[in-house]
């Protein structure tokens, strides 16, 4: 099928398949830290409100979430260009 396709047309699809299969992988690690987040931190059972110590939790984890992953991605970056 990709031989029906010119050259300009299988880049544009090839750009296309990496942008969703990114994308697919945020989404992925987004639900994997909120499983984890969610599990660490809220010890109660649910209610309409967060008690002030899991909402501290929950932000503490999304914080070092966020810091963790752009770490990782400014790592991977300084590796590639060296």
């Amino acid at each position: 099928m990709a031989d029906r396709f010119d050259d300009a047309t299988q880049k544009e699809l090839q750009a296309f398949l990496e942008r969703e299969q990114a994308q697919a992988r945020v989404q992925q690690s987004i639900h994997t830290f909120t499983s984890m987040c969610w599990d660490k931190c809220i010890t109660g059972t649910p209610s309409t409100r967060f008690s002030r110590g899991e909402e501290s939790c929950l932000a503490n984890c999304v914080e070092r979430f966020l810091d963790t992953s752009l770490f990782m991605v400014k790592k991977i970056e300084s590796q590639r260009q060296a």
